[in-house]
């Protein structure tokens, strides 16, 4: 039997503000626990919520540019159950009337373009992180509510996706567009992007979704694509079987490369949502969403547009280009600085971002845009060959100096004279006398071995067009 699976993805989204959703404490990562807290964080008796309105322009923004649809009315429903981490007993949410609804986001597949339908953005408050004893023997878990209360927004997927690949996809650009657009660090490993996936499996040719089951805080995309393949595998052998799906909350578990049971899964019911009594509805005017819209940058999908048709660049470079916001701004601003195009992409995409792999360092922390469109500069000019510029780059990564500084320092500079560059090939002939032979016989490896000596004698200064020319010229004598 085939089945066919079906796919929402729900991702929360930490906002980058600097105090949470409904008081001022702060919100860095990495304090000492507990240290970032407030009343409102503790939810210590008669302690009142204020919104905070940088992270609704922040939700609004990513509404936006997700092409969602701003209603002029949202409210806040509390969330009621009881955790550890969540000291008030509910979490403030928008359960009945989220901020923003019908957004999309378009992913490219080998068979084209497929259009993932978003049905709902909602605002929401982060509960606290429990910390659990690594000793077995110690039967003790710890609290820490520095994160209770950061501001998130929770993405909530059409089930219109197919299979991991397609869920891979989907995260991918949907995690680019909030970093184009700086509401988030998406950085997955402190959590500030973490997703639940609902996957459910039917037998080919039905139309009913099967039960859907929901597997709990992915924190990797290499996750969210094993948790969703053992799932689907996991579901249609229990049909196969004889067996019947239960609803219920799973978890992945990578170290055996499955999911495991949770908690038998909640309904809306169980929550007991109702509107928060402490805050009024949240009505955002026209006149406000318009202002934020205008604040929207040009993203990835634009800028690669863009790259392709204003500089002629291949649908490839443009796509690793764009693939992160400051690797396309560098870009850029390497442009700005003079130099052309292609050569600029050549050497963001290959020798840069190489370096920032290597290293794991942002490309501002390299050089700024300006020494490598100058570098561009000097080899286009003649000054340094292209073989000398990747001594002369490595020089810049270590020393921070700027191109023609050293090439000026280290003597480094083209010999481009014509009438030098005919003594040396000259004097290669003079010292290969059989290779001149071999060449003069029909061997067009001897003109190769004589290039080589002629950059070999100059160690790699001569430029090798007028060298060529010139041993050409030479040979045909």
């Amino acid at each position: 039997m085939k089945f066919i699976p079906t796919i929402g993805l729900e991702v929360h989204c930490q906002l980058n503000t600097q105090s949470k959703l409904f008081s001022t404490a702060a919100t860095s990562f990495g304090a000492d626990a507990n240290t970032e807290v407030q009343t409102v964080c503790l939810g210590l008796p008669g302690a009142l919520p204020v919104l905070n309105i940088e992270a609704v322009n922040k939700a609004v923004r990513a509404g936006l540019a997700l092409g969602g649809r701003i209603h002029e009315r949202s409210k806040f429903d509390r969330k009621n159950y009881f955790y550890p981490d969540l000291p008030k007993g509910y979490q403030i949410s928008q359960f009945y009337e989220p901020y923003c609804t019908k957004a999309h986001i378009d992913i490219e597949l080998e068979s084209g373009k497929k259009t993932i339908g978003i049905t709902r953005i909602h605002i929401e408050e982060d509960a606290g992180k429990l910390m659990h004893s690594e000793d077995p023997a110690v039967h003790e878990s710890y609290v820490d509510l520095n994160r209770a209360g950061t501001p998130l927004i929770e993405i909530v997927s059409e089930p219109e996706i197919d299979n991991s690949d397609e869920a891979v996809a989907y995260l991918t650009e949907l995690k680019k567009i909030l970093e184009y657009i700086d509401v988030s660090d998406c950085n997955m490993e402190q959590g500030s992007l973490r997703v639940d996936a609902n996957v459910s499996v039917r037998p080919e040719g039905t139309d009913k979704l099967g039960t859907r089951v929901e597997i709990k805080n992915l924190n990797s995309f290499k996750a969210v694509k094993a948790a969703i393949e053992y799932e689907i595998s996991r579901q249609s052998e229990l049909i196969e079987s004889g067996g019947k799906v239960v609803q219920e909350t799973r978890l992945y578990n990578a170290a055996r490369d499955m999911t495991q049971s949770m908690r038998s899964k909640e309904e809306a019911h169980d929550y007991r949502y109702f509107p928060d009594p402490d805050l009024v509805p949240l009505i955002l005017k026209t006149t406000d969403v318009e202002r934020i819209r205008a604040t929207l940058p040009e993203l990835a999908h634009q800028k690669r547009a863009r790259y392709v048709s204003e500089f002629g660049l291949p649908e490839y470079d443009a796509g690793v280009l764009t693939a992160e916001r400051n690797t396309a701004l560098y870009f850029e601003d390497v442009i700005k600085a003079g130099a052309p195009a292609k050569k600029a992409s050549n050497w963001v995409m290959v020798e840069m971002l190489a370096i920032v792999k290597e290293q794991n360092k942002a490309l501002t922390a390299l050089f700024p845009p300006a020494n490598l469109a100058e570098l561009i500069h000097l080899i286009d000019s003649g000054v340094i060959s292209g073989k000398i510029a990747k001594e002369v780059f490595a020089e810049m990564v270590s020393s921070g100096k700027k191109p023609k500084a050293i090439v000026d320092e280290k003597g480094m500079s083209q010999i481009s004279d014509e009438k030098a560059i005919l003594e040396i090939v000259r004097a290669v002939m003079a010292e290969h006398p059989a290779s001149v032979a071999d060449f003069k016989a029909g061997k067009d490896r001897a003109l190769k071995h004589l290039q080589g000596e002629i950059m070999k004698k100059t160690r790699g200064k001569v430029n090798p067009q007028i060298a060529n020319k010139l041993l050409g010229e030479e040979l045909t004598k």
